[in-house]
């Protein structure tokens, strides 16, 4: 049961299928050209005793012998052949044609006579008694098929001067051996040729369908869950197989990359989700915990009650602010369109620097953005990214810790960094300075700063680069397009 289900396995299989296709054509091959040469070499050996028969029917006619003449000639050669009955090599090759003929003369009637001393023999009587008609035989030009005791033969007739007529046949035994020899000669060696191809089309088929073959066990490790297999490259591959695993492996990378960033958005998600929980909590517990005491009674005197006032207050704007930085996440993630216009970035540089100069009066601050520098951008999005950035100087560094602000254009775009002289960060933060809720050193903010800056420059079409080392402060490159618009 299981050797007939992997035969039939085997026969039906691309393998199989293409064996099965060489070997039929080539058997069809051999068929149709056996079949030719054997009719060829047929109708060839027929023409050469057809040749001899009319050859012999025509010398006959030409004689312009009678029955009589021939008899005596027929009494010569019987003296002859008692005085000298071994002939001579050239008598004999004159007269090989007669080995395999049969000669009978017969009268209008169809019955065999005699020839000088020589009565028919039963050859002849069953050669006359087989023709029907020797008139009608002796006016056709071709000679006719005819068979004697199961013999096949050529027969023609020849007229004598006195209207007798000479049956001639001649055997075509020997043709129809020898054509049977070269038929069984032709399959046996068509044979050989079929089996040779089929184990050389099973070997070749088998090595063109190894790269085939490795496709299916690397599909079947990646269904099992090793997105790392790709198809090995063939030692003699083909054109068409090699853009196959080309094209095959080029779609697992792909496949094995949006798998990739799948299982890292979803851990990002759940991590966001928890830490974005977390920070709600925080000011939630602190605004249900003065309520709570209020509801009390516990904040009788002004000043308490106003000191926890104060502290909801501020509570539920850290609260407010948290949400429109994730509402303002969720809005990038979805990637609105932007409000481009032409935008002055060194205004917005400018403006930036005077609200951390208002904010932080004893911080020195330099900016490098004369005259103006017009870019295609939402501006909204551009005051987010520097509020943000110079937020962060204002929050994660002492205030007398000088600040810079640069602008410039080169090579078709536009740089711009921010950078303090700050404590900086160790390499393993610097990593991560862009990840959602991340705080350095459990630090003051919401952690979203620095997302937002990497989600609206990216909006943008540019990017966002960090160099910082600890001890040597924070520089953050931002690098936009250079389009303008009339």
């Amino acid at each position: 049961m299981t050797s007939r289900g992997r035969c039939r396995k085997g026969i039906h299989s691309l393998r199989g299928q293409l064996t099965l296709a060489n070997v039929a054509m080539l058997a069809l091959g051999i068929v149709v050209a056996t079949a030719g040469a054997l009719m060829g070499m047929r109708t060839y050996l027929l023409d050469s005793v057809d040749t001899q028969l009319k050859a012999t029917r025509d010398s006959i006619g030409d004689s312009r012998l009678t029955l009589k003449q021939v008899d005596s000639l027929s009494a010569l050669a019987a003296v002859r052949a008692r005085v000298s009955p071994i002939p001579s090599d050239k008598e004999a090759d004159a007269d090989s044609w007669v080995q395999d003929g049969i000669f009978v003369a017969v009268d209008d009637q169809g019955r065999p006579t005699a020839i000088g001393p020589f009565v028919p023999t039963e050859t002849q009587r069953a050669l006359a008694a087989a023709v029907d008609d020797p008139a009608a035989l002796r006016g056709d030009e071709e000679p006719h098929d005819l068979r004697l005791d199961g013999t096949p033969y050529r027969v023609t007739a020849a007229p004598l001067a006195d209207g007798t007529t000479v049956l001639m046949a001649r055997s075509t035994g020997s043709v129809h051996e020898v054509i049977r020899k070269a038929a069984v000669l032709d399959f046996t060696v068509g044979a050989l040729l079929l089996a040779l191809l089929g184990v050389l089309t099973m070997l070749s088929v088998r090595r063109r369908m190894r790269p085939l073959e490795d496709m299916v066990e690397t599909s079947s490790a990646i269904a099992e869950g090793d997105l790392t297999r790709r198809v090995p490259s063939s030692r003699h591959p083909t054109e068409e197989v090699e853009q196959l695993r080309i094209a095959l492996n080029s779609m697992l990378h792909q496949v094995e990359s949006a798998y990739r960033t799948r299982e890292r958005s979803a851990t990002q998600l759940r991590r966001f989700v928890a830490d974005a929980s977390h920070e709600l909590r925080t000011p939630l517990s602190a605004i249900r915990g003065y309520l709570q005491l209020y509801d009390k009674g516990m904040l009788r005197e002004p000043g308490e009650r106003k000191r926890a006032w104060d502290r909801m207050n501020c509570e539920a704007d850290r609260m407010g602010r948290l949400v429109d930085e994730l509402l303002t996440l969720a809005r990038l993630d979805q990637q609105p369109e932007l409000r481009f216009k032409n935008v002055d970035l060194s205004r917005l540089v400018r403006d930036a620097a005077e609200d951390l100069r208002a904010q932080q009066p004893d911080r020195p601050v330099t900016v490098d953005a004369d005259g103006a520098l017009l870019v295609q951008a939402d501006e909204s999005g551009l005051r987010q990214v520097l509020g943000n950035l110079v937020g962060n100087i204002r929050t994660h560094t002492p205030a007398d810790v000088p600040a810079t602000l640069a602008l410039e254009r080169r090579d078709g775009v536009v740089r711009l960094c921010v950078a303090d002289e700050g404590p900086g960060l160790a390499e393993e933060d610097a990593a991560r300075i862009f990840d959602r809720f991340f705080r350095a050193g459990g630090g003051a903010g919401s952690g979203l700063g620095m997302a937002i800056v990497q989600g609206v420059v990216t909006a943008h079409g540019g990017e966002v680069t960090v160099r910082t080392a600890p001890g040597k402060g924070l520089a953050v490159t931002v690098t936009l397009p250079g389009r303008t618009g009339g």
